[in-house]
């Protein structure tokens, strides 16, 4: 699990409130098996670009960047905030409210953040995978696209076992035996080619495809076998990039 960091900075409100109650739980009912940790940078923006199993995957990958002396924000739904209480809990922790619809606001506070020295997670799929195996779907350019516009290393992380904990779109935790979440830092991408040139559609594409092929390979690694030669397309199976692909396929009954 690497050699744990001392927490930078002054940590707000919800932050105490939020470690306090949620560190405990989730080292009572999760193992980490975290390898390369160190690789996030002690101090300065960064994004954190990770695959996407669970909706508890907010957590655990908050408990690994938190472990290793730093806070994460996130680019969240909106529809979260539109409850008071847990509106204003997020906004104090720093998270981002993305409107699906109109996500131009959110790419604009992502990038101010990381240029403010912070740490950004992003989910480079946009959602749960919908690959019937769990494997990284088609990507979507968020990472990317702050990466470029920031000159921030992107940091990939392959994650495996949150599904165990609370499978993909359920709502019913398994908190029976305390379940492995393996986690495996890699090495910032390379991207300072196309950060020479006018961040163009092509470059975007590249951008998203490296880190995309990084995250893969960690996977990889954790599962021990080959991921498919062709990333699962929702829309090729008739299936909505986000949400629940069950209510979709009763809606469409």
């Amino acid at each position: 699990m690497g050699k744990y960091r001392k927490l930078q900075g002054e940590r707000g409100w919800a932050w105490t409130a939020a470690v306090g109650i949620l560190k405990p739980l989730l080292l009572a009912t999760t193992k980490q098996d975290w390898t390369g940790g160190d690789k996030i940078p002690a101090r300065g923006g960064a994004i954190i670009a990770l695959n996407h199993v669970s909706h508890v995957d907010p957590l655990t990958a908050a408990h690994l960047v938190w472990d290793y002396g730093r806070e994460s924000r996130y680019l969240a739904k909106s529809s979260l905030f539109k409850n008071a209480q847990l509106g204003r809990f997020l906004r104090a922790a720093g998270q981002i409210p993305v409107d699906r619809s109109a996500g131009a606001d959110a790419f604009k506070e992502a990038v101010a953040a990381v240029n403010a020295g912070e740490v950004v997670v992003v989910y480079i799929e946009g959602s749960i995978t919908k690959d019937p195996a769990g494997w990284p779907m088609v990507p979507k350019s968020g990472a990317a696209r702050i990466a470029l516009a920031t000159g921030a290393p992107v940091i990939p992380v392959g994650q495996w076992g949150a599904q165990a904990l609370l499978p993909a779109y359920s709502r019913r935790p398994h908190l029976v035996g305390r379940k492995t979440i393996t986690m495996r830092v890699g090495d910032p991408v390379e991207l300072d080619d196309l950060r020479e040139q006018r961040p163009t559609a092509a470059a975007v594409r590249q951008a998203t495809d490296r880190i995309m092929a990084a995250i893969v390979d960690l996977v990889e690694e954790i599962r021990g076998e080959e991921a498919p030669d062709e990333r699962f397309d929702p829309r090729k199976h008739g299936l909505n990039s986000t949400g629940n692909p069950n209510l979709h396929k009763k809606a469409a009954q």
